[in-house]
């Protein structure tokens, strides 16, 4: 496919561009009308720049709301990079923040990174309740990685370079489970996945450079 844009056989099938390769357009930063001026678009990419003053930064997401898709995108980061990709957010002030509410594919430099002692927190896992080293294979530093996330019905599956990472319902007894096993057991994060609907985010953290071509399929 190419970068940034879509076929006619696509368009038809229902797949929708992200990101136009050109603009922000159709992302804000959470909780504000516009995006930072932290994320810029170099080489139809998007990128996020940790030089450009700090009140340009934040996590930005999708002006629109998704519940059944399917997601494809690629990323790649700076070593020591880490971040991750969020949906089903909620956007509402009394989240401070996009993980309150939403799960998370991990991105990370499975290598330099300092959060790369837990499985779970491994590149392209469910971050902190499932996946590890097995499953986690990200290519170098420098390179980039192609993700699916597939949601129908709340039922969930990650791929990261053609390898099934996760693969899960949301609320089920396991769900449930590993969720009661993780950090968003925690009071902070009383209505975290509870809907299996909402925004997403890409990755953010310093020197992350996500997806130049993010699509997604909206059933």
């Amino acid at each position: 496919m190419a970068q940034n844009k879509l076929t006619k056989k696509e368009k038809k099938e229902g797949w929708k561009l992200l990101f136009d390769g050109k603009t922000t357009q159709g992302w804000h930063t959470y909780l504000r009308d516009t995006v930072g001026a932290k994320w810029q678009v170099r080489d139809e990419a998007l990128v996020f720049d940790p030089s450009k003053p700090r009140e340009g930064g934040g996590d930005i997401v999708t002006n629109e709301v998704y519940e059944n898709f399917e997601l494809q995108l690629e990323w790649k980061v700076a070593k020591g990079s880490n971040s991750g990709i969020i949906f089903d957010i909620q956007e509402d002030p009394k989240y401070s923040a996009t993980y309150l509410t939403g799960p998370e594919m991990q991105v990370l430099d499975n290598k330099d990174a300092s959060d790369n002692k837990k499985q779970n927190h491994l590149a392209g896992c469910l971050y902190d309740m499932s996946g590890d080293s097995t499953v986690s294979k990200p290519h170098p530093v420098g390179e980039w990685n192609q993700v699916r996330i597939i949601q129908d019905k709340g039922h969930l599956t990650f791929y990261l370079n053609g390898i099934k990472t996760f693969e899960g319902q949301i609320g089920n007894d396991e769900w449930n489970n590993m969720v009661a096993h993780s950090k968003f057991a925690g009071k902070s994060f009383t209505a975290f996945a509870k809907v299996a609907k909402g925004k997403a985010k890409p990755a953010t953290l310093p020197a992350a450079a996500p997806g130049d071509s993010e699509t997604t399929k909206q059933e």
